[in-house]
């Protein structure tokens, strides 16, 4: 079998075994036979209608921001891809330290990525001044310029790191280097998942314990209950950058904690906080942490064993400027494949998060058994976030991760009709 047939081949098992674990570890049905079927959605049921007209007036304004941002980086990505454009700005900036095929590659990557990245600046720079004006963010633009510099540089030495691996794989083993890409990109994520809590999280936000009272004690108290005991329960200082509320639980044994965002401590009372947490927890007790790294371990060496018989096609290697998968001025096309492969997926990977989150309310629900405080803090976390009540069915198909909260409170009546029976 060709080295190009057999990395087919791969792509094509991988996939299969990615679909299949999709299939399994998805709770597409959470409360069955329920008698007249699942409650439908009421739009903005329980929010005052000045809350629902901001929300909606919000998404409104970040919404086609959203998708031009999209619709050029991608078109960026293209033109630099797909034309000679990319590999010679990937020569050109590795030329003052030689012009070696290393430099080409750590350079390049980073280069490109920051061109990408200042092209669609000012739409992120639009989407902070409405989120100022709606009063979600109050972050300064310092802090602000800050975090776009901190998140580009991780995504770059990531990136840069990645692909030096994979060009150093294709120019040692030019027949099998796709089969030992996929090996390593499969344990890039298993790898990331485990330190991202410990090394990603404090580049952008500090933590300190959570004073010694009720609610530590309790929220200490819930995750025992849930068969997840916690090391600590943390603060983070996400006031300095949102008015947001949120809460969730990150890291593996010695390492797992809750983390509050300090915006909620004495704005939710203890009741809501403890529902918010439960839900968090759900995702520990269910192991959707592990569950979500296995998909991208296999959706990763599955993506890479296709580039391998993506990057053995002449008309495309040619196009862009590169002769073979081991040489550097593949970067801009390898971007582009990734750019692609994001979008593709992330319906998908948004249909999956949609389920497994409505597990996670589930489960907050049966481990407090307090309904009335899981709508309460629905309402809160609406009114608060400005999350759209309605969003348009195609938007909330690709891009939404979570129910809305119209169908969250619609699933709580479910909940109790169905502990009625």
């Amino acid at each position: 079998m060709s080295a190009r047939r057999a990395a087919l081949l791969a792509a094509v098992v991988l996939g299969a075994a990615l679909v299949l674990v999709v299939a399994l570890r998805t709770p597409w049905t959470l409360l069955p036979d329920l008698p007249g079927g699942p409650t439908p959605p009421e739009p903005g049921a329980g929010l005052p209608d000045a809350v629902v007209e901001r929300a909606e007036a919000f998404a409104g304004a970040l919404r086609p921001a959203s998708l031009t941002a999209l619709l050029l980086g991608l078109g960026v990505s293209a033109v630099l891809g797909l034309t000679r454009l990319g590999a010679r700005l990937v020569q050109a900036v590795a030329r003052p330290l030689g012009g070696g095929w290393v430099w080409q590659v750590l350079l390049g990557t980073a280069a490109l990525l920051a061109l990408g990245r200042l092209v669609t600046l000012p739409i992120a720079a639009y989407g902070e001044v409405v989120r100022h004006r709606y009063g979600l963010s109050n972050r300064s633009w310092p802090l602000w310029l800050r975090d776009v510099a901190v998140s580009l540089a991780i995504d770059a030495a990531l990136t840069a790191v990645a692909l030096l691996v994979l060009v150093w794989l294709a120019r040692r083993a030019p027949r099998t280097w796709w089969a030992w890409a996929a090996g390593a990109a499969a344990a890039l994520v298993v790898v990331g998942s485990f330190l991202y809590p410990v090394v990603i999280e404090p580049a952008f936000n500090s933590f300190e314990p959570l004073p010694a009272g009720e609610l530590r004690t309790d929220l200490l108290a819930l995750a025992e209950e849930n068969g997840t005991p916690v090391e600590d329960v943390l603060v983070s200082d996400a006031s300095r950058r949102t008015t947001s509320l949120n809460a969730y639980v990150s890291g593996f044994g010695s390492t797992r904690r809750i983390v509050l965002y300090d915006t909620l401590l004495g704005r939710l009372p203890d009741d809501e906080i403890e529902s918010i947490v439960a839900h968090e927890l759900g995702h520990v007790a269910t192991d959707d942490v592990l569950t979500g790294t296995l998909m991208g371990a296999l959706g990763a060496a599955g993506a890479v064993a296709g580039l391998g018989w993506l990057l053995t096609w002449t008309p495309l290697l040619r196009r862009a400027g590169a002769t073979s998968a081991g040489d550097p001025r593949i970067v801009p096309l390898v971007l582009l494949f990734i750019a692609i492969g994001t979008l593709v997926s992330t319906p998908v990977q948004n249909l999956v998060s949609r389920q497994i989150e409505a597990r996670a309310d589930l489960h907050a629900l049966d481990l407090t058994g307090d309904v009335e405080a899981f709508v309460r803090m629905q309402e809160r976390l609406a009114s608060t976030n400005l999350s759209d009540p309605d969003p348009p069915a195609a938007w909330q198909w690709f891009f939404g991760s979570h129910p809305t909260k119209a169908e969250r409170v619609a699933f709580a009546e479910d909940w109790l009709r169905a502990g009625d029976r």
